[in-house]
């Protein structure tokens, strides 16, 4: 089974998206007794391209930055440095209580210390993102763009970019573009806008050919009904999000394809990691697996970055979640949050469990 995959485009994945940097102690500290820390670019969205752009497809990141900004000029830097082209204006910063970019502060825990994360974003600039920010006809009409992915922690920053994502989920549907739906469910971002997110979400997923979440993303971000989440098995959980998808199915037919990643924390530093994917009523399931974590944050991005490679190579729906579960793996095994493969080869390696030396 395979997607239409629009050709002749400038962009094989274009994301909308809020640009923050990420802070991780060295050597798996914890946050409040390391005196050392990597600095990174990060957001959902751009991890999620993360994968093509390493491996040589041209992505866009549509985002805003502070005018004049050091933080800014890193991020760029950053981005130009992973393939990552950049769409959206710079505003003024409106002085030291103004504009800025998000601090998402997190360690990677180790053993039975869990990591924790500490997100730091009053004053976000990404939240203020409208959809006149971008030449949305020039984009996706004139120059073109293969997939459009859109992460529920975008669509539900503000009213601002809800808006957004809604403008450019209708004109990538309009111009033949695949639409990607992570529905990536967080509380603090529905708090009193409820309401209005389900309606929001609901029309997104109405124009999305792939929708990636867990139980609990579509039981709360589209009202299906189903069981609670956690303290089940695994395979309980492959079992019941078959069932859920049915609903989806029914709910979404122009729906070709709902994925989700399955992990069972062991420790810190071990995880079962597994996956399932339905694509056009077939389902493709990778058991759970003992990996190795260095640091588990954006292994499901990785994922998802994976997954869409395979359907941009038109390859098949079992190797899209082959693909999809190794950058997972990827990803998890870098103190960055996302996968960064240097070939192919690598991540089918990994899929392979071949951790021998490359000489």
């Amino acid at each position: 089974m395979h997607f239409k995959v629009k050709s002749n485009v400038k962009y094989a994945l274009a994301c909308v998206t809020s640009m923050g940097v990420r802070i991780t102690p060295a050597n798996r500290m914890a946050v409040h007794n390391s005196n050392q820390y990597l600095l990174t670019s990060t957001s959902a969205e751009t991890n999620v391209l993360n994968v093509a752009s390493s491996l040589g497809k041209p992505c866009l990141a549509m985002t805003k930055f502070v005018e004049g900004s050091p933080i800014a000029a890193f991020i760029k830097a950053q981005l130009r440095a992973r393939n990552i082209s950049v769409e959206g204006p710079d505003v003024p910063q409106g002085g030291p209580w103004g504009y800025r970019h998000q601090f998402n502060i997190a360690d990677s825990g180790f053993g039975l210390r869990a990591p924790r994360v500490w997100n730091d974003r009053a004053g976000e600039v990404g939240r203020t993102i409208r959809p006149d920010d971008f030449d949305l006809e020039r984009i996706f009409a004139r120059e073109g763009v293969a997939i459009l992915h859109m992460s529920g922690l975008i669509a539900a920053m503000s009213d601002e970019t809800t808006e957004t994502c809604l403008r450019v989920a209708e004109a990538a549907k309009k111009n033949g573009t695949l639409v990607s739906f992570d529905l990536n469910y967080r509380a603090s971002f529905w708090k009193g806008r409820e309401g209005e997110l389900r309606k929001a979400f609901h029309r997104i997923a109405s124009l999305s050919d792939i929708l990636i979440g867990n139980e609990e993303d579509f039981q709360l971000c589209l009202g299906f009904t189903g069981p609670e989440a956690g303290g089940r098995e695994l395979s309980d959980k492959i079992e019941s999000f078959k069932t859920m998808i049915a609903q989806v199915r029914r709910e979404y037919p122009n729906v070709i394809a709902c994925a989700t990643t399955l992990r069972q924390v062991l420790s810190a530093n071990e995880h079962l990691w597994g996956a399932i994917l339905c694509a056009n009523d077939m389902w493709f399931v990778e058991e759970p697996r003992k990996i190795q974590v260095m640091d588990r944050i954006g292994g499901g991005d990785g994922f998802s970055g994976g997954l869409l490679y395979g359907v941009l190579n038109g390859w098949t729906a079992e190797k899209w979640l082959q693909f999809g579960w190794a950058t997972g793996v990827l990803a998890v095994s870098s103190l960055n949050d996302y996968a960064e493969p240097v070939d192919e080869k690598q991540v089918w390696d990994i899929y392979k469990g071949n951790a021998r030396v490359q000489r």
